[in-house]
């Protein structure tokens, strides 16, 4: 059976529709509910580059989260590791659902976005 990674809040109705997609196409689902499990800053590291985004890219900057913690996107201090650090302790930031499949992965908003992996 094929075999998908979802980093995912269930909470999250985008989150919740990710599945049923991988599902209908005959995944077998690996769920990481990453607010109870946060990726490491390796595992973070992995997704953006399989993403081929920055750090930043994945950060939900209209968080209440992330306002309260001062981060700014502007912030030429903060450098890649220092924001997948950031990520890695305030999971809440992290864009969701975000899926794996093999050496490829999407963010799954919208969720048909996970076709593309297919």
């Amino acid at each position: 059976m094929k075999h998908a990674i979802i980093y995912h809040n269930p909470r999250c109705s985008k989150s919740r529709q990710t599945p049923a997609l991988l599902d209908e196409n005959g995944y077998e689902i690996e769920e990481v509910r990453y607010l109870d499990t946060p990726p490491s800053v390796e595992t973070l590291d992995e997704l953006c580059r399989l993403l081929n985004v920055e750090p930043t890219e994945i950060i939900r900057t209209g968080e209440a989260e992330f306002k309260a913690l001062g981060l700014s996107l502007k912030d030429n201090a903060t450098n890649r590791q220092a924001w997948l650090e950031i990520l890695h302790q305030h999971p809440k930031l992290i864009q969701r659902p975000i899926v794996r499949i093999g050496d490829k992965a999407v963010i799954g908003r919208p969720p048909e976005n996970v076709l593309s992996l297919f």
